[in-house]
């Protein structure tokens, strides 16, 4: 798995895979999704369907970016993804376990 210098060390096991994302980085939620997905699968991202199939990535985005008032403190939402379960928490976690 390639890490991104936006994301801090991954924790992998075989039942789960979870990154920490910087949600002030340029790079969208949506990707770092797909590709914590794809690491936890051990695929190429662009084996996995497009994720706008499962979940809407613009409302993904609006949900989780910062507002006038700051970041949202609390908060998550969980979806499968390519036989995936998917939690992104507002502590800037992506958790993927296996359905």
């Amino acid at each position: 798995m390639t890490e991104m210098t936006s994301r801090s060390p991954s924790v992998s096991t075989e039942e789960q895979y979870t990154v920490q994302y910087d949600r002030l980085d340029n790079e969208p939620l949506s990707v770092a999704v797909v590709e914590a997905v794809a690491a936890f699968c051990n695929e190429e991202v662009t084996g996995l369907d497009p994720l706008h199939y499962t979940i809407n990535a613009d409302a993904l985005e609006r949900l989780f970016e910062p507002r006038a008032n700051g970041l949202r403190t609390g908060g998550l939402v969980t979806f499968e993804y390519n036989d995936c379960q998917v939690t992104i928490t507002a502590d800037s976690e992506i958790t993927v376990t296996s359905v």
